[in-house]
């Protein structure tokens, strides 16, 4: 049993070690990039990005940004994506592995995206499960931004909920605003009009667990 000093204090160590672990610089590239996955992917099923965009009801020319790597996809648009594909969200993120579980050592997790430019989305994000095969749900470390103007809201299938590791979340579904703070949670169907941002100037961190379908 720790004491409730030795607890904060382990608290804050561990917020201080999430926060460097999203400032770590960047790795070498990649092989493949989402973009380079879809492209391949939709090649392989004999679509074009106009057949693509008619199966998602994403515009063209969104799709032909994203493959060719002028825009980061969201998490929303690439489980969309891959559902359209008949596929796994890992396929199209190099995430998909062979195993029947997972293990992410503390030292061992990978920034799966620093930045998204689509429609102003702004966070970044930890997959905290990479090697599972045909899994359905998804979890990840989120590193939310404040709002901005462009921001949209997102729907696709599913479900989510949401821990609030540290910060303020806004969380807005349909017409209605949820306030959020340190150790709240929430759940929601994904088909809910939805958008999670901090709620202040400071990045807000927070654990999404993402169900797919």
């Amino acid at each position: 049993m720790f004491t409730q000093k030795e607890d904060s204090i382990r608290y804050q160590r561990f917020l201080k070690e999430l926060s460097e672990h999203f400032e770590v610089k960047e790795g070498p590239v990649p092989a493949a990039t989402v973009g380079e996955r879809l492209k391949k992917i939709r090649k392989q099923k004999g679509l074009s990005i106009k057949d693509l965009s008619a199966k998602t009801s994403f515009s063209a020319e969104l799709l032909s940004q994203i493959e060719n790597q002028t825009v980061t996809p969201q998490i929303g648009t690439i489980i969309k994506l891959a559902r359209s594909l008949k596929t796994v969200f890992g396929t199209l993120t190099a995430e998909e592995g062979i195993n029947t579980y997972s293990v992410v050592r503390q030292n061992e997790r990978k920034v799966t995206s620093r930045h998204t430019s689509q429609q102003g989305h702004n966070y970044e994000y930890i997959s905290l499960a990479s090697d599972v095969k045909n899994r359905h749900m998804e979890s990840f470390i989120v590193k939310l931004g404040p709002e901005t103007p462009e921001q949209e809201l997102s729907i696709h299938e599913g479900e989510e909920f949401i821990f609030v590791i540290d910060g303020e979340m806004k969380a807005v579904l349909g017409d209605e605003i949820e306030i959020l703070s340190t150790g709240d949670s929430i759940y929601y169907f994904s088909s809910i009009p939805h958008l999670v941002t901090s709620n202040r100037k400071e990045p807000t961190y927070i654990l999404a667990v993402i169900y797919t379908g």
